[in-house]
């Protein structure tokens, strides 16, 4: 099975798997009433949301460069994570406004029906537990950053679900009812940190944001010690997607033939390649000690 087909497997499975929890935790709101059912809820619809764009993302993602995207359509990966991030604070601030009038509130129906509403949590988490293994698979077989990213969040998504069970046993148990409206607050705030991260990263993206460091560092290591190449500069990088475009101007000595510097440069193409297997790599070779032409006022 390809990349493509790995990357489309996970997306399905990830948009059946959210639209199961939605109409079972919709049920479960329905028997108990509870706000940290509600918080779970609006979680998995927006899971829904999110594994629908990101199964759109990874389909128009995977669609090779053309006459009017030269670079490829990888950059849907992070308009699609930028959108579910707006999405992913609005519902948490829906969920800590409710809870916290809920909380000023003594009149308001409390959780009911607690046992049926813990049975559909356990449901949840076994269903979620399925779906992130699957999707660890594919991710390390492709390093898709849609399904890396979906993978994190339902992983974070057992976080307001175990507080479900939680505020519902409180419930149940000891009377405890506030502790379903603290659950949903605390649900909704990881909700809150969890978009601004996935939004930072896609509008890091989408401004053509460099890449990690380190892979910075190690594309420098492999050009310092390759055979033929007397130096580099204008080592640059941004990413898109899934994917890191590279830009590296190597000097080679300048007597040598076309034939043998290009060997030299598709030679460390695909070293860099072979190290970094998303990276996009483009090589401008330039003779040792070459200087500026003093038409080109460019950095």
């Amino acid at each position: 099975m390809n990349d493509t087909r790995l990357n489309l497997s996970a997306g399905v499975l990830s948009v059946s798997v959210a639209l199961i929890l939605v109409l079972a935790k919709l049920w479960a709101l329905g028997q108990t009433g509870s706000l940290a059912v509600a918080a779970t809820l609006a979680d998995s619809a927006l899971d829904l949301m999110m594994s629908l764009g990101g199964l759109v993302a990874i389909a128009y993602a995977a669609k090779p460069a053309d006459d009017d995207h030269n670079f490829g359509h990888t950059s849907a990966e992070d308009l699609a994570a930028l959108a579910q991030s707006t999405f992913i604070m609005i519902s948490a601030g829906v969920i800590a406004v409710a809870a916290v009038l809920r909380l000023l509130d003594d009149t308001v129906i409390l959780p009911e029906r607690e046992g049926q509403g813990i049975a559909i949590i356990i449901f949840s988490i076994g269903l979620t537990l399925s779906l992130v293994l699957w999707q660890r698979h594919v991710a390390a077989k492709t390093n898709n950053k849609v399904v890396k990213a979906d993978s994190l969040h339902y992983i974070g998504d057992l976080i307001p679900n175990i507080g479900a069970i939680i505020a519902l046993w409180a419930s149940a148990a000891f009377g405890l009812h506030q502790i379903d409206s603290v659950v949903a607050l605390a649900a909704a705030a990881f909700l809150g940190f969890g978009a601004i991260r996935i939004g930072k990263a896609a509008w890091d993206a989408l401004m053509d944001r460099q890449a990690d460091p380190e892979m910075i560092q190690g594309i420098a290591e492999i050009a310092e010690s390759f055979d033929g190449i007397h130096g580099y500069h204008d080592l640059k990088t941004r990413v898109a997607g899934s994917r890191v475009f590279v830009n590296l101007h190597i000097e080679l000595d300048g007597d040598q033939t076309l034939h043998e510097a290009h060997r030299i440069g598709a030679s460390l193409r695909r070293a860099i390649i072979a190290a970094y297997p998303r990276a996009d790599v483009l090589i401008h070779k330039d003779p040792v000690g070459v200087t500026k032409h003093p038409d080109d006022t460019r950095p």
